[in-house]
């Protein structure tokens, strides 16, 4: 893959030996995923157990004839090419397998993502989390280094509440489908990712990045 466009800013190859999981590649981590992988990451392990359905090429990285792929597969797919040498790892859904290095938390349920923080909380093998939220126009985005204790914790407390009050704080259309515009999703994922590129060059990450894609707002702590 040619990296001549961002190589001297970010070289993935000789700053990364540690893995990369993306855990639920819907709308959030099928983006984050593909912006890895155009930004050289060799290879990536991704998780989740359902196929692609209609609706969801509007805000999600698929395309048409993915649909009724399981989404791992239509996913390595589509990384594959933007870099046909990528390793793409496959695995279904996350039941309390052994994670290490960088985690993008994606899934759908809070409380799961908060078994997997929690968990892993003494994990030595985690180098840092990452966690994505969104609404409709609005979204947010957390991350900690796992040996900052400070980080670690304001990251599980953000997580301390129920998918039935998610459920509440979500837009839903009339009939009760989740609301979701590509373009916040697509900002979102890549503020996430360029945090993971702060810690990768920098050796630091925010803790909280909160957004707004249509009053173009930014805020980070």
């Amino acid at each position: 893959m040619n990296l001549s466009k961002s190589l001297e800013y970010f070289d993935p190859i000789n700053s990364i030996s540690a893995s990369i999981n993306v855990i639920g590649v819907g709308a959030m981590g099928s983006r984050i995923a593909e912006l890895l992988v155009r930004l050289g990451i060799p290879k990536i392990h991704i998780w989740d157990m359902d196929t692609v359905e209609d609706k969801n090429i509007a805000n999600q990285a698929y395309l048409h004839h993915h649909i009724g792929m399981k989404k791992v597969d239509a996913l390595e797919e589509l990384l594959k090419d933007i870099n046909p040498q990528v390793k793409v790892y496959k695995h279904g859904e996350y039941k309390d397998q052994a994670l290490g290095g960088y985690i993008f938390l994606c899934v759908d349920s809070i409380e799961l993502r908060y078994k997997i923080a929690n968990n892993n909380k003494d994990n030595q093998y985690v180098i840092a989390m990452f966690d994505t939220r969104m609404r409709l126009e609005d979204a947010q985005s957390y991350a900690a280094k796992w040996d900052n204790a400070e980080q670690k914790k304001m990251f599980l407390n953000s997580m301390k509440f129920t998918d039935e009050e998610a459920k509440e704080a979500t837009p839903v259309s009339a009939c009760g489908t989740t609301l979701s515009v590509a373009s916040t999703v697509v900002s979102t994922a890549a503020f996430t990712v360029s945090n993971f590129i702060n810690l990768i060059r920098k050796g630091e990450c925010d803790s909280m990045i909160f957004t707004d894609a249509f009053n173009y707002t930014i805020t980070k702590f």
